[in-house]
């Protein structure tokens, strides 16, 4: 066959195949046209998932019939003047493809009018057919519909989901934009529900207010501000703090010079900078804006704009990952968010013993349980696991004195009180109570003093009397074999001993008597998990450290003294990241009094 020109009207259809994927991609490139208009005020409404119809009108500059006519004309724009001004974009649209790939597949109908103009004019697209402008009465700004979307293009229109899954995909694009621009007022409606962003400040406090108008009223007072600068990157947003944290990525929300990205390399540096204080199966919240200069980021990747390419990503990554800790690490140890309301809830929905707080059955003899076989209580195992054995409790003369008492009841995590079930540590505060995972915490504490031993010169070895051999599989010693050297920096001195067995020389000194066996045992499945996860070097030594500092920590069924439960409370305060273990499960949970007065039905 003969080669031959595309139509312009196949050629547009085909082009929008790249720039409109569903409705929310119009919604995205609408409303990014009304951020580069200078809109204050967006409004966008939907029927059909966006399908039906999609309405954007925002309140920007506006456009005169030639701007208008060209509009709709493929790759005509008004961000680049220049054929040098691609390397330095800094508006959100500027490839001139998305009006007129709408319209190629739709019904558009565009209604624009400037400040200065006595009427705006209307112009409409139909399946790529364009008509001339007309005059239309319209207050300042542009009001764009559009309808019948993929009325062209059946095939494509096959592809939708649902309206409602359509409609969440565009309220997905709207809170992204409404993160990268606070200082705009948002509307979306979907039919008979509206979500609304009213407009904040441009400063820290306005941006935390916009993130908690977002992603819900949990983030107050659990994200922390950040803003750093290394060469010519600057990073500035806010980041959730270790407890905050979403089954998924969709509460990450990263922008590029203002333009929302969805972009590997940030997602991954972000996660690898809480990989030590947050669960490996869970993702942060976070809004952050990256700020590079002109020609040091390419956002020419992909014609949705949602790509975009680094000069110096290693600067970039490295960026995020430092200012990220270094702002986990200020906040210093938090208390997991939901931990009394969690409690709070639990005991609401379980029967009061003996039918009542105020029967004269209640359990009021000293040293009775919650859920015993008396009948009533907390039936299930889970619940059972919150019972109290009154006569386990230490007697108050454990405490020296009364002053030692107010001291530590001013201290955040006030004074130890009990030992419960050898696992957990009861600390009464000046306005509550503070449960405390005494293993997971030290586990903790460990893993970092390690971490500081290693970066300053090495971890001390506590070489045997009788060295101690471990068997393998075969594969496993190999993997604890090749790294031994790093083994040895981290204070574990092993080498071969025969097919699948392993010599143990010495152990960590600061984990004291320990079982060596079980720790290389332990050793080899981390490095097993490793490879199986492709981890890069460092990752596998701070796995191979925590796994280190879980022998050396306090064990679930020792007794503590109070002492050593005021001291572990002590440095569980002194340690920024102590919040959560090395597993990234809470350490700590605070209720406050009014915590308890709804435990008891006072409030």
């Amino acid at each position: 066959m003969p080669v031959r020109l595309l139509s312009d009207v196949v050629a547009n259809r085909i082009a929008a195949g790249e720039v409109v994927e569903r409705p929310a991609s119009v919604v995205k490139e609408l409303a990014e046209n009304a951020l580069d208009a200078g809109a204050r005020r967006i409004e966008i409404a939907l029927d059909g998932g966006g399908a039906r119809l999609i309405r954007v009108v925002d309140d920007g500059c506006g456009m005169d019939a030639e701007d208008l006519t060209l509009a709709v004309e493929r790759f005509a724009t008004s961000k680049i003047s220049s054929d040098d001004d691609l390397a330095g974009v800094a508006t959100m649209g500027f490839r001139g493809e998305a009006l007129p790939s709408i319209g190629a597949v739709s019904r558009l109908a565009i209604e624009t009018r400037t400040a200065d103009a006595p009427h705006g004019w209307r112009l409409t697209v139909e399946a790529g057919a364009k008509s001339a402008p007309e005059p239309a009465a319209l207050r300042k700004g542009t009001r764009i519909e559009v309808r019948d979307l993929f009325f062209a293009t059946p095939a494509r229109a096959k592809f939708l989901k649902s309206d409602r899954a359509e409609a969440q995909a565009a309220a997905d694009v709207v809170r992204r934009l409404a993160l990268s621009a606070p200082t705009v007022d948002w509307t979306l409606v979907v039919e008979d529900r509206t979500l609304r962003f009213p407009a904040v400040a441009d400063d820290d406090a306005g941006r935390a207010e916009r993130l908690a108008q977002v992603l819900g009223a949990e983030t107050a007072g659990a994200v922390a501000p950040v803003e750093a600068r290394r060469g010519h990157a600057m990073v500035a947003g806010h980041i959730g703090l270790a407890h905050l944290h979403r089954a998924g990525s969709s509460a990450i929300h990263l922008s590029v010079n203002g333009r929302p990205v969805r972009d590997r390399l940030l997602v991954g540096a972000l996660k690898a900078a809480y990989q030590d204080v947050m669960p490996r199966d869970r993702w942060p919240v976070a809004a952050l804006d990256i700020r590079v200069g002109a020609g040091e980021v390419d956002v020419n990747v992909h014609p949705t704009k949602a790509e975009v390419r680094f000069r110096d990503p290693g600067l970039i990554r490295g960026l995020l990952i430092s200012t990220v800790r270094a702002a986990l690490a200020d906040s210093g140890p938090q208390p997991y968010a939901a931990g009394g309301a969690e409690i709070a809830r639990f005991v609401a929905r379980a029967p009061y013993p003996h039918g009542g707080v105020h029967g004269p059955e209640t359990q009021s003899r000293p040293g009775a349980r919650w859920g015993g076989s008396s009948g009533g209580g907390f039936a299930s195992p889970a619940q059972a696991a919150f019972a109290v054995d009154l006569m386990d409790l230490p007697p108050a003369a454990n405490v020296a004195d009364n002053a030692a008492l107010d001291d530590g009841l001013a201290r955040p995590l006030g004074a130890a009180k009990a030992h419960l079930h050898a696992t957990y540590v009861l600390a009464e505060t000046s306005d509550g109570v503070v449960l405390v995972d005494a293993h997971a915490a030290h586990e903790r504490l460990t893993y970092e003093e390690l971490k500081r031993l290693r970066a300053r010169s090495g971890v001390p070895r506590q070489e045997l009397l009788v060295p101690d051999v471990v068997d393998l599989d075969p594969a496993d010693a190999e993997r604890v074999l090749a790294a031994a050297d790093d083994l040895l920096a981290l204070g574990l001195a092993v080498e071969p001993f025969g097919a699948g067995a392993i010599l143990i020389r010495a152990t960590p000194a600061p984990l004291g008597p320990c079982d060596a066996a079980a720790l290389v045992r332990d050793l080899a499945e981390t490095l097993r998990e490793s490879v199986a996860e492709s981890a890069p070097f460092a990752r596998k030594l701070d796995l191979i450290l925590a796994t280190v500092a879980c022998h050396g920590s306090v064990r679930a069924g020792r007794r503590l003294k109070p002492d050593e439960m005021n001291a572990l409370l002590r440095a569980i305060e002194a340690e920024p990241a102590a919040s959560t273990c090395n597993h990234g499960r809470p350490t700590f949970v605070r209720l406050s009094v009014g915590d308890l007065e709804k435990l008891f039905g006072r409030r």
